[in-house]
């Protein structure tokens, strides 16, 4: 069986029950509010909700971001089958993971990604799923950068043809001419920096904010009752 595909909920390492407090903070905003755009996801998103990027372009879109650093592709499927998307009716859920998953192959990652599509999917029928690409991780190149790589061609093709579901490449400009990452973009040659952010998500933005739009206007042609 795939590991990746079967829902797990992270050890307790540190011993101060911080992940599943998170968890249960992201329940009780599924009750509270009333998101338009949720992500969902690992580091990547999670460091996001820092950055300028975040609120400059995603906030005023009424979202919420339940990322939770070092979580893998199993861990985001516990976590959703546990009711993180209980409750709550969002127009886009936006799915970045895989990452983590350094010790499983690019296969087992892009199934895990898929499981989370559907289960996203039975979850919320009506709801756009985007999927932001895996990013290119390490200062030189390197076999996880390969795999991520290899990860969102998989992914891709798995997702061809699935309604309202859409894959978005955020790789491009982080990796220079000779293969390097530089810091000013990553600032651990992982996660990203503001200027990062801004060069990696304007692509999210504008298909957010394309999708938003195509939203208002259904609705606006919708006769009333």
């Amino acid at each position: 069986m795939n590991p990746c595909a079967v829902p797990t909920q992270r050890t307790d390492d540190d011993g101060d029950d911080r992940w599943l407090s998170i968890h249960k903070r992201f329940i009780s905003e599924c009750r509270e509010k009333d998101p338009d755009v949720i992500f969902i996801g690992d580091c990547i998103l999670e460091t996001l909700q820092d950055t300028e990027t975040w609120h400059h372009y995603f906030a005023p879109m009424h979202s919420l971001n339940f990322s939770i650093r070092g979580d893998r592709c199993e861990n985001v499927l516990w976590r959703i089958e546990n009711g993180e998307l209980d409750n709550v009716k969002p127009k886009i859920v936006v799915l970045h993971v895989g990452t983590n998953n350094v010790d499983n192959k690019a296969e087992e990652i892009a199934d895990g990604v898929y499981e989370i599509v559907q289960r996203i999917r039975s979850r919320l029928p009506d709801t756009y799923i985007v999927l932001p690409s895996l990013l290119p991780r390490g200062h030189q190149a390197n076999k996880l950068r390969d795999k991520n790589a290899q990860v969102n061609s998989l992914v891709k093709e798995k997702v061809v043809g699935l309604n309202r579901v859409q894959t978005v490449d955020i790789t491009k400009g982080l990796v220079q001419t000779d293969n390097s990452i530089s810091h000013h973009d990553m600032f651990d040659y992982k996660n990203l920096t503001n200027t990062g952010a801004k060069k990696v998500f304007e692509p999210v933005h504008d298909l957010l904010s394309q999708i938003l739009n195509e939203n208002e206007q259904e609705r606006d042609l919708t006769p009333s009752e």
